[in-house]
C-alpha cells in the first residue's frame, strides 16, 4: 500500500464545499458527551479548512443504529460541543444526503460548517450503497478523511464516497499514515513490537506480518501461554489457545529462521482464579515461566520480564505497542502494562501505541506526551499492522 497520500494543504479547497469524514463516535451519558477527546482531535483539520474559505460539510457516524432512526444516537449534541470549540455555529442537518442536507449544504457560505446526522442511521452506509455514495459525494466538490479509527471499513462515508470526488487525508489521517507507514516501511532499527492482549487468534496475521519486518518481536498478555504451552511448558489454569498451538510453533520456528529476537515472559504473575469483579482485590505470587503451579493462572508479566521487555524498548530506534501485558483493569494486574508504558515514554525511540487498551493506559498514566504517536483506531492500527490495505486510506490520491 503507498502510504505516501495527499493532505488537504495539497489541494485548494477556497470557496469549495468539503466533505470531512471525521470519528464523532464519542459516548454519551443522558444525553449529554462524557469524553470529547475525539471531537477535540478532529478540531485543527476543521479550524484549516475554516480559515482557508471552504464550506464545510462534516459527517460522521455514532454507535450501531444498524438503518434506524435512534434519537439517542444523534449527532446534534456533537454539533453544539463544535460550535462551542469553533466559536461559531455549526448548522445541523435533520438527515444524511436528502434534502434538508441538500438545501443547507447549497446555502453555505466560505467558512460556515454544516454537520450531517449519523451516517449509520442510513442502512446503505456500512454496505458501501454506491446511491448513498453518490449521493454523499453531490453534496460536496472535495473528499477528506480525517477519522483513522473507520479507515479499515469500505463504508459509503469513508471510502465510496472518493469513486465520484477526489479524495484527501485531514492532519489525523495524515500523520497516522505517515508515522505508522514509515514504521512498517523504513524503520530505524533496531525495531522492535510488543504485542499483549489475550488470544492469539486476533493477532494471527500481525504476528506473521511483523516477522517478515521488525529486529524483536515481544509477546505478553494472555498470548504468551499458547506460545509457552506449545514450547512444551505446562502453565496450569492460564489462558491457552489450543487450536493455535501449531501456529505458535511455526512462528517460533519462522522467528528463529529469520533471525529475529523472539521474546516471552520469564515470570508471571500468578492466581488461582481470574478477578471477579475485574476490578476487584487479588493477591498475586510471582513465578517463572517454566514453573506454574497446575492450580494457578498467569495474569500478568513478572518483574524479571517487565525488565527484559523494558530493556529491548530502550535499545531500540523504533518501537510499536499493541496490547496490554495483563488484565490492566485491575490495579494489581496492571504492573507489567505500567511498565511497558513507562519503557516507552523513557525511550529516545520512535515509540507508537495502536489504539485501545494500550492507548488507554498510556492516557491514564500521564505518558502521552512522552509518547511519539498514540493511534487513534483500534481496529484500523491492528490491520495496518497486519500489512492489510485500509479501504479508506487507499481511496485518497497518491502524492
Amino acid at each position: 500500500m503507498n502510504y505516501n497520500k495527499k493532505s488537504i494543504e495539497d489541494i485548494e479547497v477556497a470557496g469549495k464545499r468539503v466533505l470531512c469524514r471525521c470519528d464523532f463516535n464519542v459516548p454519551t451519558k443522558d444525553g449529554k458527551i462524557t469524553s470529547d477527546k475525539r471531537i477535540v482531535a478532529a478540531m485543527p483539520t476543521i479550524e484549516y479548512l475554516v480559515n482557508k474559505g471552504a464550506k464545510v460539510i462534516l459527517c460522521s457516524h455514532m454507535g450501531k443504529p444498524k438503518g434506524e432512526w435512534k434519537p439517542e444516537l444523534s449527532l446534534q449534541v456533537v454539533a453544539k460541543r463544535i460550535s462551542e470549540l469553533l466559536g461559531k455555529e455549526v448548522v445541523m442537518a435533520t438527515d444524511v444526503a436528502g434534502e434538508d442536507s441538500k438545501a443547507k449544504a447549497a446555502a453555505l457560505r466560505d467558512g460556515d460548517v454544516m454537520l450531517l446526522e449519523n451516517t449509520r442511521y442510513i442502512k446503505g452506509e456500512t454496505k458501501n450503497d454506491p446511491e448513498l455514495s453518490k449521493a454523499l459525494a453531490d453534496l460536496a466538490d472535495i473528499f477528506v478523511n480525517d477519522a483513522f479509527g473507520t479507515a479499515h471499513r469500505a463504508h459509503s462515508s469513508t471510502a465510496g464516497v472518493a469513486d465520484y470526488l477526489p479524495a484527501v487525508s485531514g492532519y489525523l489521517v495524515q500523520k497516522e499514515v505517515s508515522i505508522m507507514g514509515k514504521a512498517l516501511a523504513n524503520p530505524e532499527r533496531p525495531f522492535v513490537a510488543i504485542l499483549g492482549g489475550a488470544k492469539v487468534s486476533d493477532k494471527l496475521n500481525v504476528i506473521n506480518n511483523l516477522l517478515e519486518k521488525v529486529d524483536t518481536l515481544i509477546i505478553g498478555g494472555g498470548m504468551a501461554y499458547t506460545f509457552l504451552a506449545a514450547q512444551g511448558y505446562s502453565v496450569g489454569k492460564s489462558l491457552v489457545d489450543n487450536e493455535k498451538l501449531d501456529y505458535c510453533k511455526e512462528m517460533l520456528a519462522k522467528a528463529e529462521a529469520k533471525g529475529v529476537k523472539l521474546l516471552l515472559p520469564a515470570d508471571t504473575a500468578i492466581a488461582p482464579a481470574f478477578p471477579d469483579p475485574i476490578d476487584g482485590e487479588i493477591s498475586v505470587d510471582y513465578v517463572d515461566c517454566t514453573a506454574i503451579p497446575a492450580d494457578q493462572m498467569g495474569l500478568d508479566i513478572g518483574p524479571k520480564a517487565c525488565a527484559a521487555f523494558a530493556a529491548a524498548a530502550k535499545a531500540a530506534k523504533t518501537v510499536v505497542w499493541n496490547g496490554p501485558m495483563g488484565v490492566f483493569e485491575n490495579p494489581t494486574l496492571a504492573k507489567g502494562t505500567i511498565a511497558v508504558a513507562q519503557a516507552l515514554a523513557d525511550s529516545d525511540a520512535v515509540t507508537i501505541v495502536g489504539g485501545g487498551d494500550s492507548a488507554a493506559a498510556c492516557e491514564q498514566l500521564g505518558f502521552a506526551n512522552a509518547i511519539t504517536h498514540i493511534s487513534t483506531g483500534g481496529g484500523a492500527s491492528l490491520e495496518f499492522l497486519e500489512g492489510l490495505e485500509l479501504p479508506g486510506i487507499a481511496c485518497l490520491q497518491d502524492k
